[in-house]
């Protein structure tokens, strides 16, 4: 049997820790978030004729940010909040408070998020149950993208929509390489790039996928603010194969004079490769890759990756 990639417990920790500080350092999240949500649109294009859905599941939904904008969105529909880390879900509870329209009250007659504790990898919904699965930035912690695609798959109602975001390879790049010159245990955890995402898609039987690649830059005046702000947001290391001592004080002393090389007038910077994906979910019986098989109808040449 294969070594698991991530220590599902301290991703967990990590996360349950990182609750109240979360939104104030989540701007590049809310950016990642707004062009997701964008999405959307295809959904209510009024050319598809669709109705308003009726289940929308926020898959890692962190404090409920766009699970509260997804109810607002769709005020009649059952929106699920899903997160690994309880935490979270308290933040979520008081975020997702609806509000009278210009008075900022409670709204005791809206509709509520329901707020469920759950794991990506093992949905605690029926088949066929949810209209819109969306998932911000949450999937990069999962090890097997295939496999929880397949999952997404199954609570999907026929024709139902896929949104998600997650890191690509390019995350992180300069952080990896200083601590590469320090220390030879792993420090950033490996992504899926666009061509993985877009295989595991058509694999699940997934029809329609599209992908967009973006890449933003944020700026610190050290390598030890940035390591703040990966902690205040819950994305330190859970790699299994992690060192189990804290790293020491010449190892980081090292990887700090090593990330000086990327050093320019601005400060240092730190990559983020983010992935969006859109698809559309099967009929009943769509066929599928299976033992090595290509059952789907779709290459995955034929994908779109649109570059910013």
């Amino acid at each position: 049997m294969t070594a698991p990639l991530f220590d599902t417990r301290q991703v967990r920790r990590a996360f349950s820790r990182s609750a109240r500080s979360y939104d104030a350092v989540a701007q590049l999240q809310r950016l990642a978030e707004a062009r997701l949500l964008e999405s959307l649109d295809y959904w209510d294009d009024p050319a598809l004729g669709r109705s308003p859905p009726q289940v929308v599941l926020d898959l890692g939904c962190g404090t409920g940010h766009a699970s509260g904008l997804l109810q607002q969105r769709w005020p009649k529909a059952q929106v699920v909040s899903m997160d690994l880390a309880l935490p979270m879900l308290r933040q979520a509870r008081a975020a997702t408070i609806p509000r009278l329209p210009g008075l900022g009250l409670p709204n005791p007659l809206a509709r509520r998020p329901q707020l469920v504790c759950a794991d990506a990898r093992a949905l605690p919904l029926a088949e066929g149950s949810v209209d819109i699965l969306f998932s911000n930035l949450c999937l990069q912690w999962v090890e097997d993208l295939g496999a929880v695609l397949n999952g997404f798959r199954r609570v999907l109602k026929p024709h139902g929509l896929l949104l998600f975001s997650t890191f690509g390879p390019e995350t992180l790049w300069e952080l990896r390489d200083a601590f590469a010159q320090a220390d030879a245990a792993p420090h950033v955890s490996p992504f899926v790039d666009t061509a993985g995402v877009g295989d595991a898609l058509v694999n699940a039987g997934f029809f329609q996928p599209v992908v967009d690649r973006d890449e933003e830059t944020t700026v610190y005046p050290d390598l030890a603010a940035l390591m703040r702000e990966l902690r205040a947001l819950g994305a330190t290391n859970a790699l299994a194969s992690r060192r189990a001592t804290l790293t020491g004080r010449g190892r980081f002393a090292a990887a700090a004079t090593a990330y000086e090389a990327h050093r320019f007038d601005a400060g240092l910077p730190a990559t983020w490769e983010i992935i969006s994906a859109m698809a559309w979910a099967p009929a009943p019986g769509a066929p599928i890759r299976e033992s090595g098989m290509d059952l789907a109808a779709v290459p995955v040449s034929r994908i779109p990756i649109r570059r910013r």
